[in-house]
This record gives C-alpha cells, structure tokens and sequence, in this order.
C-alpha cells in the first residue's frame, strides 16, 4: 500500500486482508449492516433524563459523530453513511413507537448476538482473527467498507 494513501484507504487495504474468502465477505455484508442497526436500536431505547431529550437521542449523537467520522476520512463514504443512518433511524424510530423500548431493546439484543455469532463463523471459515481484535477502530471501519464494496459494485468512487 502506498504510504502516502488515505487513512480510510490503509484500513480497508489491512480489513481486506482479514476478509478475503468470499463466504466470510458474504456473511459480513449481511452483518456488519445488523451490527450497526442493533447497536442504534440498543442505544435508542436508553432511557432520556427528564423532557429534554426525546427518546432516541443517544443514538442520534452516536450516529452523527460517526458519519463525522467517516465524512472526515471521505466525503462520500460520510454522506453515504449519513444517509445510512438517516434510514437506520427511521425504521428503529418505527419500531421503537410499535413495540416499545424493552422489546425493541430485546430484538436489538437478539440481532446483535446472531450476527456477531455469524461474523464469528465468517472468521473461523477465513482462517483469520476479527480486525477490531487489533485496533478498536475497525468497529467503524466495518460499515464502511461494506458501504465502499456496495460503491464499487456501483462504479461510485469513494
């Protein structure tokens, strides 16, 4: 890789290279993206102090400082993932109003533990340990590079 690549661009050439069986890439396309909705919805149905904050709020701040994370490191992978988690929102405010924070906090916790199982299995077919066992990063890193194969399939530069 060169060195004078972009960030965004040495991380994805390093989770690459933890992600390169095809199966492995096929689960954490599916994943990854229930990953990050589960994580939206477990940090929606934290309760709000007083009236405030809405419902949801804490997950809103998450959202936002991750798609500046991401927009920092590549305009268009940051809007995209703002759109991302514009969507991510909508639905977990759906069902967040149709069933309520405890079984939405149920779903998302059900979610969260299958896909990780499943992002488990995709690693033991690899052959090759989870990237974020190195560098806590490459938890954001994930929805990213998802978003950037999904670019690619497009012809979108990112």
């Amino acid at each position: 890789m060169n060195a004078s690549a972009r960030p965004i661009d040495r991380w994805f050439a390093s989770y690459s290279d933890d992600h390169r069986n095809d199966a492995n890439q096929r689960i954490h396309v599916l994943c990854v993206p229930a990953i990050l909705w589960s994580v939206v919805a477990l940090l929606w149905c934290i309760p709000t102090p007083g009236t405030l904050f809405r419902d949801g709020v804490f997950a809103g701040v998450a959202m936002v400082v991750a798609a500046l994370f991401y927009y920092r490191h590549s305009r268009r992978l940051g809007l995209g993932m703002a759109i991302a988690f514009v969507v991510i929102g909508l639905i977990t405010r759906a069902l967040h109003d149709a069933l309520g924070s405890r079984d939405l906090a149920i779903a998302a916790a059900v979610v969260f533990v299958i896909a990780w199982i499943g992002q488990f299995v995709g690693h033991k077919i690899e052959g090759r340990k989870p990237s974020f066992l190195t560098d806590l990063t490459y938890l954001l890193i994930g929805p990213a590079w998802v978003l950037a194969k999904l670019y690619r399939r497009l012809g979108i530069a990112y």
